[in-house]
Formats: C-alpha cells, structure tokens, sequence
C-alpha cells in the first residue's frame, strides 16, 4: 500500500488540514456536516494525542502541516473475527455451504491445531489487521475437548505480545447444549477466568438451548463478565433462537454487556414476529454483529441454483428500534469465508454495499468505528476526540463516493501520531505450516 500521508518520525507537534470526517464519529460537533455526513476539520497532534479539533480553516497554520482534503476516520474496532480458525482454506477444502464447514473445521482441527499452528495463524491475521489500521479485535476461539486449554494460552500470550497495539478479546465458541456438561464448562470457565471476561455459546433450537442459556447467563452475572453468542446462523425461518435469549437476559435482569453475532433468520421471520423480537432485543439491551461478507458467501448456497437471499439480518430495523448495531469481519480463509484479510475497510465499503448503508449514509459510520467500540467496552475509542491517543486512518477520497467506489485505494495507518511502517505479512509465512503452501 502507498502512503497517503507520511509524517517525518521527529515531528512531534504538526496539524492536519482539510480533512474530512464522518460527523458522527467526533465526540463533540465541530460544524455542520455536508450531504454525505461528512465534516472539514483541522486538527493539531502534539506528542501523540489530539490536541484540537477545530472547522477547517484557510489561515495558514503556525507548525507544521499537512493538507489533507481527505477522509479521515479512527483507528478501526474488529467485533466479530475466528483467528484461531484463519487461513487454513489450503487445507480444509469445502463445498462453501454452512453444513461443509461445520464438517471440514473440526477435521483440521483435530489433524494440526497445535499450539505452534495456531499461533503462527493467529499472529499473521493480527499483523494484517494492525497494518490495515484496526487496533481492537474481538476473537471467538473454539473450545471443543483438548482444544480449550491449547488455544486460550496462546491467545493470552499474543494478547500480551501486542498490547500496545491491539487490544484483543476472546469469546469461548461451543454449541449450547454443552454448557450443561459439567468437566466442559469447568475447562471453559477456568480458561476465561484467567485469560479473560466474556463467556459465549452458539444457540440452536433443542432441549438444551434454555438450561444452557440459564446456566451461561447465571454464570456470567455471578462472575461480571459479558455474554456473546453466535445466533440462527441459517435460512431455516422456523429458527429464532434470538428472542429466547433476550427473554432470558430479561428473566435474569442481566445487567452485563451481550452480543449476538449473525442473527440471520431474523430478516426471514414474518413481519410480526421480527416486530415481537426486536422489541425484545431492544428491552433486554442486546447489541448485534451482522457478518455481512461471510454471511453473504455462506447462507443460501445450494449447488446449480443461484442464491435468493443476502443472509443478514435485519439491521436497519433493528437500529430504527435503538438497538447497537455493528459489522465485523468474521471469518478469514477458512471454511465459513473463503477470502478476507481482516481489512475492516474493506468490511465497510462491502457491507456498505451489501446492507444499503447508503442514501443517505447518515450516521451507518457509527456501525463500523463507535458502536463496536462501546459494544467491546473500549471506553473513547472509534470516535476522534480532543485528549485521545491520535490512532486514525487517512484515506486520499474527498468524499465517501471517492472511498466506497476505489477499493485499491491507499492509506495511512496513524498510530500515536506517527505514520506505521507496519506491512501486511507475505503468505508466505504461513508456507512452513502443514498443508498451507500452494
């Protein structure tokens, strides 16, 4: 990628001029903002923060400055990613159907997911996304038998690896009825004590889905931690295990943050039961993740017959009715998602297109920087604020029509105020693991 901006490493005070920003994502209103929701600032970065923000002005300024008529956003929050399962495409070939990875992943895992394998995996997704300008991502890491307490130590080392950088979450991902094995939860729960805050299953209908949803919800209210889970990730409308969940949350007076990643059925459920369930969601506080790439490649694909449907959920209907809602990139080469790079500008300008958070784009930003952002508990963070670390991205488009159409488009990842040098990792780093080289 070619820099957009490159600011010298021994500039310590400079500003930032012209540059355009989503209104919606600056903690206090500076000026009016155009069709677009777009607003012209300057801003002044001193010794690694933002020391203002002000409406662009055509006084020269008294320190350094780069004139920047382009679009400026903060550094990006991943709320939904599968880093323990990215890149093993090569070796876990599928039919790209929902069933054929829900196959294809547990056989790769029991073939190679060692400690080393997973970590080499997990740290190239990580630098990818940290060279694109994300700094929080949140993981789901599979726990299934011996792989709970191989993956959670990894996770924690790289957690602690990058710190400084990425801020890094983990969410257990077992099927629901297995919140009532004891030994299993007992794994799990040691492991998130230890390693970290949010407990997550993913629902389906069955006996089990309410004792496994009681049990997790009691849990995580004794323990203060959150709740995130995977939801109705299918075209099956009978399924709407979302509202189970939300009556839950409220039958427990769950006062803890919760997820609900995919949540898919919820566009296909008859008008008055959507109305019903997102009233629900919305009492219970419920935020939702929408994956709309990898849901978009996953659900209604049947061979010799093209797909009918775009597999999100409801999502401007949730947001009409107060609910956070969000998109994140999910799943990166691997069975779920045969492609992506854990680039959340690419997540914006394709799931942009795919949702229709367009005419009028409004405030849809919020669902990419500042609305996951609160969803992880990064507290300031995906807004540009006045005192904040200056952790941004520029990108050479005057408008949001510039940087949706050019998706080869450059960027500069600012980080503390200073241009990152970092790179996205070569594939071929990934060439000594079984099975990745071509």
């Amino acid at each position: 990628m070619t820099d957009a901006l490159r600011v010298p490493p021994h500039l310590r005070r400079w500003s930032l001029k012209g540059a355009r920003v989503p209104g919606c994502l600056l903690e206090k209103p500076v000026a009016a903002p155009n069709p677009e929701g777009l607003v012209d600032v300057d801003m002044i970065i001193a010794n690694g923060t933002i020391e203002s923000i002000s409406p662009a002005s055509t006084e020269p300024a008294a320190i350094p400055a780069f004139i920047q008529p382009g679009l400026v956003v903060p550094a990006f929050v991943d709320a939904h990613t599968h880093l323990d399962k990215g890149h093993i495409a090569p070796r876990a070939p599928t039919s790209g159907t929902f069933a054929g990875a829900l196959e294809a992943v547990p056989r790769d895992r029991e073939a190679h997911w060692s400690a080393p394998d997973v970590e080499t995996r997990m740290r190239f997704a990580i630098e990818a996304a940290y060279a694109y300008g994300t700094r929080a991502i949140r993981t789901h890491l599979d726990c299934k038998d011996r792989q709970t307490r191989i993956s959670w130590p990894v996770f924690a080392a790289l957690r602690e690896e990058w710190r400084d950088r990425v801020d890094l979450q983990a969410s257990p991902l077992f099927p629901i009825d297995l919140a009532l094995d004891a030994a299993h939860l007992r794994d799990v729960t040691e492991m998130v004590y230890e390693f970290g805050h949010c407990l997550g299953a993913a629902t389906f209908p069955g006996p089990g889905l309410q004792a496994g949803l009681d049990t997790l919800f009691q849990l995580a209210g004794d323990k203060g931690w959150e709740l995130d889970f995977h939801v109705d990730e299918t075209d099956d409308p009978s399924v709407n295990t979302l509202a189970v969940i939300a009556q839950t949350a409220l039958d427990h007076k769950f006062n803890g943050r919760i997820l609900t990643g995919h949540c898919c059925t919820l566009s296909l459920l008859p008008e008055e039961e959507r109305k019903r369930t997102i009233d629900l969601v919305a009492r219970a506080g419920i935020g939702i993740v929408s994956l709309p790439m990898c849901n978009m490649y996953l659900q209604d694909r049947y061979p010799g017959r093209t797909p009918r449907w775009r597999g999100i959920t409801a999502l401007h209907e949730l947001k009409a009715a107060g609910v956070p809602v969000t998109i994140a990139s999910d799943n990166t080469r691997d069975p779920f998602y045969a492609y992506g790079d854990l680039d959340m500008a690419e997540v914006w300008r394709v799931g942009t297109r795919i949702t229709q958070f367009d005419h009028p784009f409004g405030d849809w930003a919020a669902a990419v920087f500042s609305t996951p952002a609160e969803a992880l508990g990064l507290d300031g963070a995906g807004l540009l604020r006045v005192g904040a670390s200056a952790d941004f991205v520029v990108f050479p488009a005057r408008s949001l029509s510039e940087f949706m159409a050019r998706p080869g488009m450059p960027r500069s990842v600012i980080r503390q105020g200073q241009t990152l040098t970092a790179r996205v990792p070569d594939y071929s780093a990934l060439d000594h693991l079984v099975g990745l080289r071509p």
